[in-house]
């Protein structure tokens, strides 16, 4: 997940170059969507590494945290 955001980072500083540089909106928006893209899937992997870990420490589940994990999920997509 580290990884993952690090990359965005570099994603958008990119594309914060990019608007120094006045390059092509279009440019500049295929990888301001790259980084979006990024950030939503570091946000899934961290949604989906607690889950794993709940279930592999063998904690119970309740219907609330399958709820907030939904919720968490949806505010993603």
């Amino acid at each position: 997940m580290v990884n993952r955001v690090k990359r965005a980072q570099g994603q958008l500083a990119g594309v914060l170059r990019m608007v120094e540089e006045g390059r092509q909106l279009d440019d500049v928006l295929n990888q301001l969507k790259a980084v979006t893209r990024a950030l939503e899937r570091a946000g899934f992997a961290m949604i989906t590494a607690d889950l794993r870990r709940q279930v592999a420490n063998g904690e119970d589940i309740t219907e609330s945290d399958l709820d907030t994990y939904e919720r968490h999920f949806l505010s993603l997509s």
